[in-house]
């Protein structure tokens, strides 16, 4: 008999969840817990509000090549490769930027992000600085390199690629689903589809129903992680690279489909912060993206891009 067995947990912050459909239930039950164990280690390696985390210790480090382990080495170089993709729209290294939009330490959100009134809007665009582009990994010495005091915050980043390398390993059972607080990576040996709906940032019922066989799905969006700051302003997470301040572009959320969950998460920032104009030149695997005034736009994905994922 075919099964799914799984688990949901807090974790990064939020939650996620593995599930994993097998005929043997006794080696994907422990094959769950065997991907439990490892997000949880990973959120304990790369928590940026715990100053004994390795990302942390890495991050006030005075050398400029500092030993890292595996792990660090992989988050590291995907935050170099979202930077290379989206031409620095995904930009890892602006701790200083969040820091001062007010997400300095763990925090609580407000439950009303998508009501608020917005500031005015504007496209993002690139920091000149452009840390990311100093961040650097060697794989035969076990190092990160970085000058001194360029910290770096992987965000988004380290969910999608996480749901990849939880994925790789349970790529040989029937089907598999791995949920990092939103950031999807989906397969499995028998190519079933899985709908992924994808829900309203003001709360509503679910806006579409995406169809994924083999692939990521991840979603970014200003009105989750959201708050007031000092000033009375409001504030979320994702940052203008180029302004250094909570990002308003015109575009609530944007969810993204791709080939894995790291291309997913870089996509789907990308599209968001480059405004309702450009972002769907981001989606070539197809997505949902939502405006400032609720609408919401399916993209249709360029099916000789990814013919196993498709929107429905």
């Amino acid at each position: 008999m075919i099964r799914e067995v799984g688990r949901t947990f807090e974790c990064f912050g939020g939650r996620c969840a593995v599930r994993v459909v097998d005929r043997d239930a006794e080696a994907a039950l422990a094959a769950v817990r065997e991907a439990r164990a490892s997000l949880l280690d990973a959120h304990t390696t790369l928590s940026r509000f715990d100053a004994e985390s390795e990302l942390s210790r890495l991050n006030r480090d005075p050398r400029p090549v500092v030993p890292s382990s595996p792990l660090m080495r992989r988050v590291v170089a995907a935050a170099l490769t979202a930077g290379l993709r989206s031409g620095g729209l995904v930009d890892a290294t602006l701790v200083d930027e969040i820091e001062a939009a007010g997400y300095a330490e763990s925090r609580r959100f407000d439950d009303d992000g998508a009501k608020r009134d917005l500031p005015p809007t504007r496209a993002a665009g690139a920091n000149p600085r452009a840390g990311w582009c100093e961040l650097g990994v060697d794989e035969s010495a076990g190092t990160v390199s970085r000058p001194p005091g360029l910290r770096i915050d992987p965000g988004g980043i380290a969910k999608g690629l996480l749901a990849d390398l939880v994925g790789e390993s349970l790529a040989d059972f029937d089907c598999f689903a791995v949920d990092c607080c939103g950031d999807l990576r989906i397969g499995g040996t028998a190519s079933r589809p899985r709908q992924i709906a994808v829900d309203d940032p003001r709360g509503g019922a679910p806006l579409h129903l995406l169809r994924v066989a083999d692939g990521g799905v991840a979603t970014s969006g200003i009105t989750r992680r959201a708050w007031t700051d000092e000033n009375g302003r409001p504030a979320h997470q994702i940052i203008d690279p180029a302004s250094g301040e909570p990002a308003y572009t015109g575009v609530l959320q944007v969810t993204a489909v791709a080939p894995t969950g790291l291309l997913a998460e870089t996509l789907a920032k990308s599209a968001l912060l480059s405004g309702p104009e450009s972002a769907e030149a981001w989606l070539p695997y197809g997505g949902v993206i939502v405006d400032a005034d609720g609408r919401a736009r399916v993209v249709e994905p360029l099916t000789r891009v990814l013919p196993e994922v498709w929107a429905a």
